[in-house]
């Protein structure tokens, strides 16, 4: 009867040492798990960083509501009232002596920008006049430094000028169309060695808008231009295409299955026209230190806001010629044909020696070393593509496409 009354709280007490740490262990990880759950949903689905965002105020001169620690604002501005806060902003001039008394124009609601060199002058004026500035703003991005050049034009004094010396179309493009900027329904990103004999801008805004395209180009005629994708060559009788087939000849072949650019979802970086949600993914796209942008069109698809199939296209009722002059300056008897372009000796030395070099602007670019350049760019955005998709462990490739094996001109 003793051994029965001894054995009988060992058996309880040897269940309770053994089942209770178990039992807590398990809850323990359960909590930490969910804990770890609801703190990574906070992190990617919440919108405005709700759940790092708080409204510092001081309890004596005022007691807010709990809701407010929570309240949706930009960042940087939550000592301001909500009402002051202006977001964003365009690239309308206005008036120093305030707008008129007459009812004021509609603003426009596009925007075309251009990187342009007084050598291309007659050109980029026949590219502009093509825009009517009631409907769009337009920006121009002097490369060579000469802006009063330009003021003997009539539409000179009504567009935006910027000037830095011998800066690329999408040095300038990152630093000053940000999207919070650049608030315009489709934004033109064009180059200056278009030819617009057959192009009609309003026309052209209208079959995008029908086609649902979130990014397009205008056809190239490949009869007069220098066309490097059969996808952007023109096709006739026919408003849009959407894809091409190649399955013979040079360049990158494409088949009626073939799902990835250059085949499908791909415009050329000379002529790319964006809506405004795909500019502000491709705006981020950008990288700030890679003024070529080489390697970015295989990659614009992402910006499609959905299928690329679909929301990328080339309009054939509106296109253009391609000069293919070489990029910063040139002329259209100058054109670039890079598999011609050899490595200079040593240019200008006589210059440097005597002291009498031309003014920075006014010096030529060496188009060997700008080449070599933009390919190791483009080397580098493919390393740091492979990177972002490697580290980031909640991005999923909705196409799951292979490495970029080419790019266009920038």
């Amino acid at each position: 009867m003793f051994n029965h009354t001894m054995v009988e709280p060992r058996k309880k007490r040897s269940f309770t040492c053994t089942c209770l740490p178990t039992a807590i262990f398990v809850s323990a990880v359960f909590f930490l798990g969910t804990l770890s759950f609801i703190i990574d949903y906070k992190e990617r689905f919440l919108p405005c960083n709700l759940h790092s965002i708080k409204v510092n105020l001081d309890p004596i001169k005022a007691v807010k509501s709990n809701s407010c620690e929570y309240e949706c604002r930009p960042k940087g501005t939550e000592t301001l009232p909500r009402g002051i806060v202006s977001t964003t902003t365009d690239l309308e001039m206005r008036p120093l002596s305030g707008p008129p008394k007459n009812k004021k124009p509609k603003s426009p609601t596009n925007l075309l920008a251009i990187a342009a060199g007084i050598k291309q002058k007659q050109n980029v004026n026949e590219i502009v006049k093509k825009f009517p500035l009631s409907e769009f703003a337009i920006m121009l991005f002097h490369y060579d430094g000469n802006v009063n050049g330009w003021k003997d034009l009539e539409w000179s004094n009504n567009v935006i000028h910027v000037s830095a010396i011998n800066q690329t179309k999408w040095w300038f493009a990152k630093r000053f169309l940000h999207p919070d900027v650049a608030q315009y329904d489709y934004i033109f990103l064009w180059d200056e060695d278009l030819g617009v004999e057959n192009f009609h801008a309003g026309r052209y805004v209208s079959i995008i808008k029908e086609e649902g395209l979130q990014i397009s180009q205008p056809a190239i005629d490949p009869d007069q231009s220098a066309v490097h994708y059969i996808l952007t060559a023109r096709q006739l009788n026919s408003t849009v295409h959407r894809r091409a087939i190649q399955k013979y000849g040079k360049g990158h072949r494409c088949f009626e299955y073939s799902m990835e650019p250059p085949c499908t979802g791909f415009v050329e970086m000379m002529a790319p026209v964006f809506s405004r949600a795909s500019w502000r993914c491709a705006w981020h796209m950008i990288q700030n230190d890679l003024v070529h942008a080489w390697g970015i069109d295989l990659q614009l698809g992402n910006c499609a806001m959905g299928d690329r199939t679909k929301n990328i296209g080339i309009v054939d009722s509106e296109y253009l010629i391609h000069w293919g002059i070489p990029t910063l300056g040139g002329s259209r008897t100058n054109k670039t044909d890079y598999k011609l372009i050899e490595k200079p000796s040593t240019p200008t030395r006589k210059a440097r020696d005597t002291g009498k070099m031309a003014p920075k602007s006014e010096q030529p670019v060496d188009r060997y070393v700008v080449l070599q350049e933009a390919l190791t760019e483009l080397e580098r955005f493919k390393n740091r593509w492979k990177k972002a998709v490697r580290e980031d462990r909640c991005w999923v490739d909705p196409y799951n496409h292979p490495a970029i094996k080419t790019t266009s001109s920038s």
